[in-house]
């Protein structure tokens, strides 16, 4: 090996163990990845009597309509207020 590398300039030593490196860094990558264990995701889900009325879907729509466009809303005058900021 030693007599191998000693006919070889240097720059193609260090190619070659760049071009072994890389792949290296790439699989080592994927096995740490693989281990990393997904935290659990909850899900909340409402529950409604069975025999309610259509005025009272629509009024919960209503409601969380409103809910919606007041968050819309803030997010916009954030927007604005960030834009003043920069001068725009």
């Amino acid at each position: 090996m030693r007599a191998f590398l000693a006919t070889r300039d240097r720059t193609r030593v260090g190619f070659a163990l760049l071009a072994i490196a890389m792949p290296m860094l790439i699989i080592v990558g994927f096995a740490i990845d693989a281990n990393i264990k997904p935290q659990p995701q909850i899900i909340y889900v409402e529950s409604w009597p069975a025999n309610r009325s259509e005025e009272e879907i629509l009024a919960d729509q209503k409601k969380d309509q409103a809910k919606r466009d007041a968050i819309r809303r803030e997010r916009q005058r954030q927007f604005q207020e960030l834009e003043k900021r920069l001068g725009m």
